[in-house]
């Protein structure tokens, strides 16, 4: 799929890492800016375009690779794609994607500031008060998030069937296809501590003594949510982006839905742990709003007690007193794989994504990329498997489940398939996915040709190429 418009985002924290890089040249002169290009009712100035293409030139070095575009050139296109799939966001009245934007903006200034060696330094270099550049900031964050919600909204539209795969696999140049790496198929059991139950319990009573200290004006809301709360937002005081209420999970926006401006909820139980939640205001039918996030913790000797039963299950099957099978159907807490002996697939992972189609996308091979925070699966689960051979149990280990809860494992490695060129019958759904994204890519491409010729765009003639032209960004 097209990575242009993703570039921006990509850019702005490429910013953030090479700003020293980029300071240790010398500065340039100050000059007044000038409007390069205009589409739809937003304009591109020639500071943000060169901070575009500066950022991509360092991507370049940094990735050990050259272009023959020219960056400005490139980083003028990217701008022009980003600014009309922005303003037919706000025209088709889409919502703006990309998350916590106050979170992302404030992590940003606060690196530039640290690397600048304090506010008043960083002000001085930029030459503007800190909430002018947090507000331009903002503005541009806001934009990107409108032109990813743009496009997804395109793209997401366009589904495929299989027939439509096979003829993309008869068709591909057979030098094309992708080469699958190695793959691995594992099983496991897992174990959380007996002492859940306990764990919970505690758990909630720090809540409501939270509660308690905030209701009764003992303390702010906000400091607790800083000083407690596991979720990303608590460096903000729990505040997260206003957003309706289908937005959060259901029993969080059940929850949220019963308060009014100023009230503290009940504790609520959602699939990614406990929480309090404080109202702040209702925008429409967006709620503003912060939140504490709690999980379950447990002592050592509490984590070592399932870690030590696994151990134990683990020796009598290598004993062939009990097979794998049978132990994870009697002993794993896992209900989605133990009456399959113990077989991991990625349902969980597309359930958590809620993009679960049925058995079709169901997968049990896994690459060594599935393992980790990207792919959804443990890299502790890849450790463990890299020390096994085929048939081979693990020792117990400790690992979290997608939601983060803590609990200990033993797994079984059942197969290893070699690397080799992906074919329909081995790969379908990688290749479902190649298909899927060729076709993406022509309904956005022509999607984005027929907004080019009806939206308003203008170029200073000093930044008209022919490349532009090609692409039909002039007129």
């Amino acid at each position: 799929m097209r990575k242009i418009i993703l570039m921006a985002s990509l850019v702005m924290g490429l910013l953030v890492t090479n700003r020293a890089e980029a300071q240790q040249e010398p500065r340039r002169q100050v000059m007044l800016d000038k409007v390069v290009a205009v589409v739809g009712g937003s304009s591109i100035l020639h500071s943000e375009l060169r901070e575009y293409a500066d950022a991509l030139v360092m991507q370049r070095r940094q990735m050990g690779y050259t272009s023959d575009v020219d960056p400005m050139e490139e980083a003028l296109e990217a701008l022009l794609e980003q600014k009309l799939l922005y303003n037919q966001a706000l025209i088709d009245s889409v919502d703006m994607a990309g998350g916590d934007v106050n979170a992302r903006v404030e992590a940003y200034v606060q690196a530039l500031m640290e690397e600048a060696g304090g506010m008043q330094e960083f002000e001085r270099r930029e030459h503007m008060p800190i909430f002018n550049y947090r507000e331009m900031v903002r503005n541009r964050f806001e934009e990107q998030a409108y032109a990813q919600s743009m496009k997804s909204e395109v793209v997401s539209k366009v589904t495929i069937v299989p027939g439509e795969v096979e003829r993309f696999y008869r068709h591909i140049d057979k030098d094309s296809l992708p080469m699958i790496g190695e793959q691995y198929v594992y099983a496991h059991i897992t174990k959380f501590p007996a002492s859940l139950k306990d764990a919970q319990q505690r758990t909630r009573e720090r809540l409501l003594d939270m509660r308690e200290r905030v209701i009764t004006g003992q303390t702010q809301f906000s400091v607790l949510a800083r000083m407690y709360s596991i979720d990303g937002s608590a460096m903000y005081g729990g505040e997260m982006e206003p957003a309706p209420a289908s937005y959060f999970v259901r029993p969080f926006a059940e929850a949220l839905e019963k308060l009014r401006p100023g009230q503290v909820s009940e504790i609520v139980e959602t699939e990614f742990g406990f929480h309090i939640i404080e109202l702040i205001e209702i925008i429409g039918d967006k709620y503003r709003c912060r939140h504490i996030l709690l999980r379950p913790t447990f002592t050592r000797d509490e984590l070592l007690q399932p870690a030590h039963q696994l151990d134990s299950i683990a020796r009598l099957i290598r004993k062939d007193s009990l097979t794998f099978e049978d132990a994870a159907l009697r002993f794993s807490d896992d209900a989605s794989t133990k009456h399959n002996g113990g077989i991991v697939s990625n349902h969980d992972v597309l359930a958590r994504m809620g993009v679960y189609d049925g058995a079709r996308l169901t997968a049990t091979r896994f690459l060594k990329e599935d393992f980790g925070a990207q792919g959804g699966k443990a890299l502790e689960d890849y450790n463990a498997l890299m020390n096994l051979k085929i048939g081979e149990v693990s020792d117990s280990y400790q690992t979290t489940d997608l939601m983060g809860n803590q609990m200990s494992k033993i797994v079984k490695l059942v197969d290893i398939i070699p690397s080799h060129v992906a074919s329909l019958e081995d790969d379908y759904i990688r290749l479902e996915e190649m298909a899927l994204t060729q076709k993406q890519e022509r309904t956005y491409e022509a999607w984005l040709n027929d907004k080019k010729s009806s939206m308003y765009i203008y170029i200073d003639p000093e930044y008209r190429t022919e490349r532009l032209r090609e692409k039909g960004w002039i007129k």
